[in-house]
């Protein structure tokens, strides 16, 4: 996400249409794809956008300043996310997410390499299932946004021993549940 300038925030805290919707073209596949790594849904992940830029229009007033809008930002997508991911959970109880895909016949390189791209996330997502959303939430900010442990409390609104603790778990369920599938190593 490109860095938005405080002038540009304030303009559109003032009501100013086209400051935020260039807040929304500077951050919007930020935003998508800090959702998408949550819910994993493309469809999903698009009314998480919107709902997280709803929140933003509506709370821009009352940002103040006092963290990075970026910082703000995650949080409220990671938190929309989170609330979301838990509403599909709750809607597919007993459901699996995706379903396994068999190529038949002859293949080209190409659709090899696909679908081994999509085994390798099929395993990551299962993998990730395995963990509670908030410890999901600090593995994905950690490991796959690169955020230091201060950067995620900030997201995240914890302290930094809590997502210390909470990384330490997160791995650890994700060893033990590694271990016990033959077919994830």
């Amino acid at each position: 996400m490109i860095e938005i300038p405080q002038s540009l925030l304030e303009d559109a805290a003032l009501g100013d249409v086209r400051a935020f919707e260039e807040i929304y073209q500077a951050a919007s596949g930020f935003v998508y794809n800090v959702a998408l790594r949550i819910v994993r849904n493309s469809q999903d992940a698009q009314e998480v956008t919107q709902d997280v830029f709803m929140k933003i229009y509506h709370n821009l007033k009352s940002f103040g300043f006092r963290s990075a809008f970026r910082t703000w930002i995650y949080r409220i997508a990671v938190n929309t996310a989170i609330d979301r991911y838990r509403q599909i959970l709750r809607q597919n109880k007993g459901r699996l997410d995706y379903d396994a895909v068999q190529a038949e016949g002859s293949c080209s390189p190409a659709v090899l390499e696909k679908a081994s791209q999509l085994d390798n996330q099929a395993k990551l997502s299962k993998l990730l299932d395995t963990l509670n959303p908030e410890q999901k939430a600090c593995v994905l900010l950690r490991e796959i946004e690169g955020l230091s442990y201060r950067d995620i409390a900030g997201v995240l609104k914890i302290p930094v021993n809590t997502v210390r603790s909470r990384l330490k778990r997160a791995r650890q369920a994700l060893l033990q549940y590694a271990r016990g599938e033959k077919g994830l190593t």
